[in-house]
């Protein structure tokens, strides 16, 4: 987990700064999310341009930074990982602050914002749901974009190290207990693709880590995450699912 969202966040910042702006936002959302799926959030959020914008473990801060340019909102970033948040810092400008479940945020200050693709990657679920209650204030939207598991029981192929997959089923009783309710949903899936100038940027990225790292054992550890990653999702044992939350 540290090789995947601490060490490799740091060398992304470096070659998106080396290769140039253009590169930063794709670079900054490589794992997290693609231009569709955070144009669906933005759609359904529509949030106020000028505002504080919550994203919880937000990585490198790509989604962030897509969020600031396309809708003109604050944001605020949380990430466990350290080289995360320097990271965010030096490619973005972003505040990003380091904060695992426990948010340094006063109760009911947010009124909008995302969490993509972090709930896997949590303990405690019901904990990191509750506490994303906590911060919001009473009828902010929060938009979750959660990896399921689409069948109860084990995974036929092995799973990322570090990673809890809840079926939908569990996932909508977390939200009730979170006192968190749906509101929209749909499939990451039915977003997947990407214009040519992204992807085109994306690729360049990831050439170029794997010219400098390819030989780390780092680099190779967050590649084994992201291929076990990638089988669960191509073989239909994992879902991408997108989620508009109300603070009840």
């Amino acid at each position: 987990m540290a090789a995947e969202f601490d060490t490799v966040a740091g060398w992304t910042a470096e070659v998106a700064a080396d290769l140039g702006p253009a590169y930063a936002i794709p670079a900054g959302c490589r794992g997290s999310s693609s231009p569709g799926v955070l144009h669906w959030f933005l759609d359904h959020l529509d949030p106020t341009p000028g505002r504080t914008f919550l994203d919880c473990g937000a990585g490198v801060g790509g989604p962030a930074a897509f969020a600031a340019r396309e809708a003109g909102v604050a944001p605020v970033l949380t990430d466990p990982e350290a080289g995360a948040c320097r990271a965010a810092r030096s490619l973005f400008g972003l505040p990003a602050v380091r904060a695992a479940t426990a948010l340094p945020i006063a109760t009911g200050a947010i009124e909008t914002g995302w969490s993509l693709g972090v709930l896997c990657t949590v303990r405690d679920q019901a904990a990191y749901l509750g506490e994303l209650r906590r911060v919001l204030h009473p009828g902010a939207r929060f938009a979750l974009l959660v990896y399921t598991a689409t069948h109860r029981g084990n995974l036929r192929h092995e799973s990322p190290d570090g990673n809890t997959f809840p079926t939908e089923d569990t996932l909508a009783d977390l939200l009730d207990a979170a006192l968190l309710r749906v509101e929209s949903s749909g499939r990451a899936g039915d977003f997947a693709a990407v214009a040519p100038t992204w992807q085109h940027a994306a690729t360049a990225v990831e050439t170029e880590l794997r010219r400098r790292h390819g030989d780390d054992p780092r680099w190779q550890t967050a590649e084994r995450q992201s291929d076990r990653m990638r089988q669960l999702l191509e073989t239909g044992e994992l879902s991408g699912t997108l989620h508009i939350l109300v603070a009840v």
